[in-house]
């Protein structure tokens, strides 16, 4: 039996402090976390906002994906497109493979599912050929829209400090890749598609 939100944040709450912070994270002390664990401060917890506010493309808000179906394509088939970012990203390579239909994770049918399966290890052998390339992590998060989006992310070989779930936090961190370099790469990936 779960909780509800309230219950659950209440439950959260006994972890923390009279702010209504909770403490810094074991993770932060990992050798891959770029951030020092002294110099850090959660955010107080905020109570749940019920019911949530609609993502991007539901509950009447506009779908950009949807909007602008073709803006930074770099590959596609009739059902899938993989897109870049409009900026280069700091980390080796990242791109977005997505439905060209709206449809979230639990809105795909049988076959869409197996192709997306299929697709994502296409993907992640096309990623992994790029020289330099140590890892390739595949990511779904989907809080800011509607229209399903799975990451691919290049972690650069060697830099083990890049290492694991903390690699979209760096790849924010890092000065961007020059366009013509992450232009090749996307050239290189998509063909491998």
């Amino acid at each position: 039996m779960g909780m509800t939100p309230e219950e659950f944040y209440a439950h959260a709450l006994t972890g923390a402090d009279a702010e209504g912070r909770l403490p810094v994270p074991d993770q932060a002390g990992w050798e891959i976390f770029p951030f020092e664990a002294g110099s850090l401060q959660v955010k107080p917890l905020e109570p749940p906002s019920l019911p949530e506010p609609p993502r991007n493309g539901e509950g009447g808000q506009p779908c950009s994906r949807c909007a602008e179906p073709e803006r930074g394509v770099v590959w596609g088939n009739d059902r899938w497109v993989l897109t870049r970012f409009a900026t280069p990203p700091g980390v080796p390579f990242i791109a977005m493979l997505m439905p060209r239909e709206h449809l979230d994770l639990g809105e795909l049918d049988e076959a869409m599912a197996a192709e997306m399966g299929v697709l994502l290890v296409r993907l992640e052998r096309a990623v992994r050929g790029l020289p330099g390339i140590g890892r390739v992590h595949i990511n779904r998060w989907g809080d800011g829209g509607a229209h399903l989006h799975l990451f691919a992310i290049g972690r650069p070989a060697g830099l083990m400090q890049l290492r694991g779930s903390n690699l979209a936090l760096w790849d924010d961190l890092l000065p961007p890749l020059p366009e013509h370099v992450y232009a090749a790469d996307l050239a290189t990936v998509a063909a491998a598609m």
